[in-house]
């Protein structure tokens, strides 16, 4: 039987000296891991080696939910030139990929989160926003907030996790724990060892997203910071390309 999906490459191992094995995000059928044979002659069904963050149309073969899918074809469109040509949006593309593939399970599609991250990548042709980093680090929070809700793992923003008391102006400090998954207040901050304090405009930006597209970098430097704290905290180990995106 063979399936036809629109996918995007998340990861690639070398299977020999002709092949590859790669894992793609698909729209309809979630991840798939596949065996491209031959991907790396000169002249294959692929258009030449298989590339993280290339994308396009696929077809694979015998899809046994506990072993490799064959990949039949894949219309590899390339990968957006802001992405060669500006470090940060690359590492941002490929810090995405990884937790696309840590995050999600095999045949569990998502749509929403397959139409994000592709209008990510739609969003890294443009030359002017990939040179700026405040952009593509805006981008990259958006869809990180996605995952974590399509994943149901969204943490609570816009109220206490523990008390349930709404997050206000009046709140004069807002800590966040990844154990409690979600803000905490003053009065509960004492019950969770592993919360953190975090700044206000931070707190404010992820309890109503739409503060996001006007913060400023510090700002989303700050949501970041605790995005790949919590990220670490749900994986139990940081995210590989974590440590390229932040500033020390």
């Amino acid at each position: 039987m063979l399936t036809k999906d629109r996918a995007v490459c998340i990861r690639t191992t070398d299977y020999s000296e002709t092949s590859q094995i790669v894992i793609l995000f698909a729209r309809l059928s979630g991840k798939v891991r596949a065996i491209a044979k031959g991907s790396k002659r000169p002249k294959s069904a692929f258009d030449g080696p298989i590339e993280v963050l290339s994308f396009g149309e696929i077809v694979f073969s015998d899809p046994h939910r506990d072993s490799l899918v064959t990949l039949t074809e894949f219309q590899q469109q390339p990968v957006p030139a802001g992405l060669r040509r500006h470090l940060f949006a690359l590492h941002s593309a490929l810090f995405a990929a990884e937790l696309l593939d840590a995050m999600t399970d095999d045949f569990d599609p998502h749509q929403a989160l397959f139409d994000q991250f592709m209008q990510f990548l739609e969003d890294m042709k443009d030359e002017e926003l990939t040179r700026q980093r405040r952009d593509v680090l805006v981008r990259l929070i958006l869809l990180q907030v996605v995952l974590l809700r399509e994943a149901g793992l969204h943490p609570v923003f816009g109220a206490c996790a523990n008390c349930k008391r709404a997050l206000s102006d009046n709140w004069r400090d807002v800590y966040f724990s990844s154990v409690a998954n979600g803000l905490i207040c003053r009065d509960c901050e004492m019950s969770f060892p592993d919360r953190s304090r975090i700044d206000r405009k931070v707190a404010h930006s992820l309890a109503d997203l739409k503060r996001i597209a006007d913060a400023d970098e510090k700002t989303l430097d700050g949501i970041e910071r605790l995005l790949v704290h919590h990220f670490t905290h749900i994986l139990n180990r940081p995210p590989r390309m974590a440590k390229v995106l932040l500033p020390q």
